[in-house]
């Protein structure tokens, strides 16, 4: 399990093919020999469709709505049948390339494919609305469950933790959801000393941390609900 993150100041394709190279070169851990491969790619270029809308060769019209997509981008999906929905998104080729030249074919999803499957998986048809925020490097995505179904899903950019605590009350409202009553759940690059959990107390009554049902080795060193969609890939 390797986690590779990258600057976004001033990032290119090449920095980041020549900082994956560098990594293979100095970590210890990618110089091991492996069984099989597995790669979750983090970014915001990607979106949800209903899987009865989806239509494989309309891919870079889904997302032309949302970005910018230029004619040499490649474009794959995930399909998650048991929501009936379909991830399209534009992974890191340049990386899957190199990946692949190392280690032949691979599986790759998108990190909110594995996100949103894993929490389906977690969550049960009570009525209840499951409201999660999984938080990365200076990005975060928004889950809203309910009845195994998602009812919101968006990926905000952020600097600051007023920024934060902005987009999370703005979706809130946007579902008709009450500060006072509904329950927050984090998960990912968060912890309980941190100023965007103090902030989000302020403003939301019920804030609490994902507890997975399944068990995390105290080897690892990690909090239960951090680095959810990396520990989750498979």
């Amino acid at each position: 399990m390797q986690d590779c993150l990258f600057d976004n100041e001033n990032n290119t394709p090449q920095k980041q093919l020549n900082f994956i190279t560098n990594e293979f070169k100095i970590n210890e851990l990618l110089q091991n020999d492996f069984t099989s491969i597995s790669v979750t790619h983090s970014n915001n270029l990607s979106t949800f469709i209903p899987s009865p809308f989806f239509n494989e060769d309309n891919l870079s019209e889904y997302l032309q709505y949302n970005l910018k997509v230029l004619k040499n981008d490649f474009i794959s999906y995930d399909t998650i049948e048991s929501a009936e929905m379909t991830n399209v998104y534009i992974p890191f080729d340049h990386l899957n390339n190199f990946l692949f030249d190392k280690f032949g074919s691979f599986e790759y999803k998108h990190s909110s494919t594995v996100l949103v499957e894993t929490l389906l998986k977690e969550t049960i048809t009570n009525g209840k609305t499951y409201f999660f925020v999984n938080i990365e490097t200076n990005i975060f995505q928004i889950v809203i469950l309910k009845n195994k179904k998602m009812e919101f899903f968006n990926t905000f950019n952020f600097k600051t933790k007023e920024d934060f605590i902005y987009y999370i009350l703005f979706a809130a409202e946007q579902l008709r959801l009450n500060p006072e009553v509904f329950q927050l759940i984090f998960l990912g690059d968060i912890e309980k000393e941190s100023e965007l959990y103090e902030i989000t107390y302020k403003y939301i009554k019920n804030v609490n941390f994902f507890q997975p049902s399944y068990l995390l080795s105290d080897d690892l060193k990690l909090s239960k609900h951090s680095h959810f969609t990396l520990l989750n890939q498979h």
